[in-house]
């Protein structure tokens, strides 16, 4: 029931949804359902409404509040792991909100 987290790639020549193109960049895979158990407990508004069964896609518009709960909650975490792999998704987070045509998946069961 992990949440991996997955920078895309998307291209879409002209208005038509049929164009459009996702291809992956980058990952962090969430084997431990680490993520997911750190998402189901967060009183933080974003990180809350991540559902381990459901994706939601996250746009460079997101990422300035995805990125501050992220790292708040990385500030409360005692472990060592929780620690890391929040910094790996922050850097995925990062690269989203700099890069055009970039979305941040994140993928569910």
């Amino acid at each position: 029931m992990g949440i991996d987290v997955e920078l895309m790639q998307v291209t879409q020549r002209g208005s038509s949804p049929k164009t459009r193109r996702v291809e992956p960049v980058d990952a962090v895979q969430d084997e431990a359902d680490l993520f997911a158990e750190m998402c189901v407990r967060s009183s933080l508004p974003m990180l809350n409404r991540m559902d381990p069964y459901r994706t939601r896609i996250l746009t460079a518009a997101d990422m300035p509040q995805f990125i501050a709960e992220v790292d708040a909650t990385r500030d409360m975490v005692t472990e060592q792991r929780e620690r890391q792999r929040l910094q790996a998704i922050r850097a995925l987070a990062e690269r989203c909100s700099a890069g055009a045509g970039l979305e941040l998946h994140l993928l569910g069961d």
